[in-house]
């Protein structure tokens, strides 16, 4: 993957039927943590350029993503405690071991584990 062995990381474009995130569009940003390997922190500006664009198409974001070179499956303690966008996906792409790629949707408190359909209309 682009980006290994640092965290990528980006904004995903789409939309929601019920419960599920439909992706249309993954928008990498640049990954400015201080530590890229085992953390990541969007770029603030380009992040928003992002988030404008993609919203002035008519569009919408509908979650965000990022890498686990090294980490779990699911969402780290620090994932955890540094989610901010209630009602958004988070898909985690895992790269230790044999490749993984989930979603869950932030309720403010947790992550629960959510399916994301990518492509089509």
């Amino acid at each position: 993957m682009a980006g290994a062995p640092e965290e990528i990381c980006g904004i995903l474009e789409g939309g929601r039927e019920g419960d599920t995130a439909q992706v249309q569009a993954a928008h990498p940003v640049e990954n400015v943590a201080e530590q890229p390997r085992t953390r990541y922190t969007l770029d603030p500006e380009a992040q928003l350029d992002v988030m404008e664009e993609i919203e002035e198409r008519g569009a919408s974001v509908v979650g965000f993503y990022h890498s686990h070179p090294d980490g779990p499956t699911g969402p780290s303690a620090t994932d955890e405690a540094q989610a901010t966008w209630p009602g958004y996906s988070y898909v985690i792409v895992a790269l230790a071991g044999r490749p993984f790629v989930g979603s869950w949707k932030w309720t403010g408190d947790r992550f629960e584990q959510e399916v994301v359909s990518v492509g089509g209309d």
